[in-house]
């Protein structure tokens, strides 16, 4: 039988990664040693010798797990204690180091990775693409598939919380049978939704400048980044031509044709409605350029705009297309 991995060092500021990661090496040790000890330590309240008490061995035999926290914010008593440890590790023992960020302990990083240890990355989610990313490698993990603009409709519901979108994930596999779809976000997280980028197209696409502009301020009011509004809007515009340009088939015949889901078809169909070519091109050309500008690309006039003034001029450019005005 293989011996449980002695020394592991969990890295990134990212909690809920950092808690997995941990938890993973409890299971994986456990598996070993199924009645093996878990010790936490936290940098905040540590006092001198407590981690050479823990590794001490035990007169009853037996694996101790012993998970350091919050070594970023470690005192030398507690950086002083970890390099006598690692002079001399304990047979018996899983030394587990959580660090999030920073230079602050960094010989006892040092002395982790040149001593073996397994190291588990806890990077930040910060970006949309990175919580895409989250969103379906949680799905994948869950053997569940869900669809592009599921995820996105997800990522916009629950917003910046990493935990509450893990949960989320969590809930729609758990509940929803088959592949989940926008549907299915929006039945779950609909409240969620109401005020985001789902919400804004369809006010825009419909030419109701009041209520896209509303809903598209209260958005960015409540945090929302400006960069996946931009990114429904040009998803709902493409949809929107898409299916106009494919004819009067059937809504199953038209989504198997442009591997779209029967309800999108419909929903794009109610959406070109009072659209033609040429005014869907110039919502089109506008969100286009929202686009580059909401990604840092204007730069070339006086006055440098913001991203909330890019999305909202796409906005109202998009409704004022629909509605025929120049």
């Amino acid at each position: 039988m293989t011996a449980p991995v002695q020394l592991a060092l969990v890295s990134g500021p990212e909690d809920i990664l950092a808690e997995r990661a941990v938890d993973s090496v409890v299971e994986a040790v456990r598996t070993v040693e199924a009645e093996a000890e878990v010790v936490k330590l936290y940098a905040a309240g540590y006092q001198p010798g407590q981690l050479l008490v823990h590794a001490s061995p035990s007169l009853f035999g037996g694996w101790t797990v012993i998970v350091v926290h919050d070594m970023d914010e470690a005192d030398d008593a507690l950086v002083e204690d970890l390099l006598t440890y690692l002079a001399r590790p304990a047979d018996g023992v899983t030394l587990v180091v959580r660090h999030k960020t920073g230079n602050r302990g960094k010989k006892v990083l040092d002395t982790l990775k040149k001593d073996g240890a397994r190291v588990i990355e806890a990077k930040a989610v910060k970006t949309e693409s990175d919580k895409h990313a989250f969103v379906k490698h949680e799905f994948r993990t869950a053997r569940r598939r869900i669809t592009e603009e599921a995820v996105g409709a997800l990522v916009l519901a629950i917003g910046k919380d990493l935990r509450e979108l893990a949960g989320a994930c969590a809930q729609l596999a758990r509940d929803v049978q088959g592949a989940i779809e926008v549907e299915d976000v929006q039945t779950y997280y609909g409240e969620k939704v109401e005020t985001t980028g789902f919400k804004v197209a369809e006010a825009a696409l419909a030419g109701d400048e009041t209520s896209a502009v509303r809903l598209l301020r209260h958005a960015m009011i409540g945090g929302l980044d400006p960069v996946p509004i931009v990114a429904v809007l040009a998803m709902q515009l493409r949809q929107v031509g898409k299916v106009a340009a494919a004819g009067r088939g059937s809504s199953a015949q038209v989504a198997r044709d442009l591997s779209m889901a029967p309800w999108q078809v419909d929903q794009a169909r109610r959406a070109a409605q009072g659209w033609d070519g040429e005014r869907l091109g110039r919502a089109i050309q506008a969100v286009a350029r929202a686009d580059v500008d909401v990604k840092g690309g204007l730069r070339t006039e006086a006055t440098v705009r913001s991203p909330e003034y890019a999305v909202e001029r796409a906005v109202l450019e998009v409704c004022r297309a629909r509605n025929g005005d120049r």
